[in-house]
C-alpha cells in the first residue's frame, strides 16, 4: 500500500510547467527564480516561490546546496543506449564536459517520446544544460526544453535551437554515386523511424540523387532502427525489384544482411547493401559493411562545446542563443567507407549457385529480386 501511495503521489507531483502557468510566467523564469534568483525581478521571484509552495512544487536539492544554484551537471539524452551509434558520442561528450569542470549524466529514452519527456521532467531541475541526441520529441517540445535550460540538438535541426548534424545530403550522394558506379540502376531505401528527422533528410537526399543520376528508386519502411528492424526489411526486400539497398542506419543494414542470408540471398552477390553511420562493429559483420561514416567522436565534442558556449553567454537561454547566432546548425562532413557488402550486379545473380545447393533446399529470392 505504501509503494502505491508513493507512486501515485509522484505522478501528481507538480512540475515547473504547473508553477509557470499558475504564476503567469514562462517556465524559464521559474527555473531562473530558483537557480539564478539574482536574474529575476524580486517581486516576480516572490510570487513564483509563493505559488510553488502552494502547489507543493519542490526544486532540486542538489541545486539548492550550491552557490547560485549551480550543479556543474550536464545531461545527454540518447534515443537508445544499446545502439552502438552512441558509444563514441557519449565518450567524447563526457570527456569534453569533464575538461570543462562538469559531470555528464546519460539518460536513455528507449526510442520513446513519452519516456524522453518524462525523463526530461526529472532531469532538467538537476542540470545546467542538456544535449538531445536524435530526439523523438516534437519541435515545439524541444523549444520548450530550450526555454528552461541551454539545449543542443544532435542529428536534427530545430529553429532557434543550436544543433549539430551530419551532412546527410553529402553522405547519401556518395552512397548513391558509389552504387551507380558499380552499375546498379534499381535501388531501394530502407527507412527508419517516422519521428526521425535524419530519416526524412536521408530519404530526400536518396530520392534527389537517384533522380539526378537517372536511377530507379523505391522506399520501404518504416523499420525499427535495430537489427530486428533489419530482419523485417530483408523479408520486405524479396518482393521488390532491386540490385542494391541503402539502409537508414548500420543496425538496419546489418540486420538486413543477416535476414537475406537466412533467405538464401547472398550479399553482395545477389544484393549490395550500404549502411549509414559507421558504428562500432560495422566492419565485424560478414561481409564487412559499406557505410556512410558520420564523425561520431566529433558529434559529442561539438555538442557539448556548443552547450558550454551558451552557458558562458551573458544570458543563457533560447533567446540568447538565437540573438547571438549560437543557434545556427553545425554541419559535420560525411564520407563513404567502402567494404565488402557492395559489388557490381551480376548479369545472372544466381549463376553462382550450384545444382547441389538448389537441390539441398536452399531458399532463393523471389522473382522480385531478379536482375533481368
Amino acid at each position: 500500500m505504501g509503494e502505491t501511495g508513493e507512486t501515485g503521489s509522484s505522478r501528481t507531483r507538480p512540475t515547473i510547467y504547473d508553477v509557470a502557468e499558475a504564476a503567469g510566467v514562462a517556465p524559464s523564469t521559474v527555473s531562473r527564480a530558483f537557480s539564478r534568483p539574482g536574474r529575476v525581478n524580486a517581486e516576480t521571484a516572490d510570487r513564483i516561490r509563493r505559488v510553488a509552495h502552494e502547489l507543493g512544487y519542490r526544486t532540486s536539492p542538489i541545486g539548492r546546496g550550491l552557490p547560485d544554484g549551480r550543479t556543474a551537471l550536464l545531461a545527454i539524452v540518447v534515443a537508445d543506449l544499446t545502439n552502438p551509434f552512441f558509444f563514441e558520442i557519449i565518450r567524447s561528450a563526457e570527456k569534453t564536459a569533464i575538461d570543462a569542470g562538469y559531470t555528464l549524466l546519460v539518460v536513455d529514452a528507449h526510442e520513446s517520446s513519452g519516456a524522453e519527456r518524462r525523463a526530461l521532467e526529472r532531469t532538467l531541475p538537476l542540470v545546467e544544460g542538456v544535449v538531445l541526441a536524435t530526439s523523438r520529441l516534437s519541435d515545439a517540445a524541444i523549444r520548450a526544453v530550450a526555454k528552461q535550460r541551454p539545449t543542443v540538438v544532435m542529428n536534427r535541426v530545430v529553429a532557434d535551437v543550436p544543433s549539430v548534424v551530419t551532412d546527410n545530403a553529402q553522405g547519401m550522394r556518395r552512397a548513391v554515386e558509389h552504387l551507380a558506379g558499380l552499375g546498379h540502376v534499381r535501388l531501394t531505401y530502407l527507412a527508419g523511424p517516422e519521428a526521425s528527422w535524419a530519416d526524412g533528410m536521408r530519404w530526400r537526399a536518396f530520392r534527389e540523387a537517384t533522380q539526378e543520376l537517372g536511377l530507379k528508386a523505391r522506399r520501404l519502411g518504416p523499420f525499427a532502427p535495430t537489427l530486428a528492424g533489419g530482419l523485417s526489411a530483408a523479408q520486405a526486400l524479396t518482393t521488390h525489384s532491386a540490385t542494391a539497398t541503402v539502409a537508414y542506419n548500420d543496425l538496419v543494414a546489418i540486420g538486413t544482411m543477416r535476414g537475406l542470408t537466412r533467405l538464401g540471398i547472398e550479399v553482395p552477390g545477389d544484393l549490395s547493401v550500404v549502411g549509414f553511420d559507421n558504428i562500432f562493429g560495422s566492419d565485424f559483420c560478414t561481409p564487412p559493411l559499406t557505410t556512410v561514416a558520420s564523425p561520431l567522436r566529433h558529434f559529442g565534442t561539438f555538442a557539448v562545446q556548443r552547450l558550454l558556449n551558451q552557458l558562458r553567454a551573458p544570458s543563457a537561454g533560447l533567446s540568447a542563443a538565437a540573438s547571438s547566432g549560437l543557434s545556427a546548425p553545425a554541419l559535420l562532413p560525411a564520407k563513404l567507407v567502402e567494404r565488402g557488402s557492395t559489388a557490381r550486379p551480376l548479369p545472372d545473380p544466381f549463376s553462382h549457385a550450384t545444382s547441389d545447393t538448389r537441390s539441398a533446399g536452399r531458399q532463393r529470392p523471389s522473382p522480385g529480386l531478379s536482375r533481368s
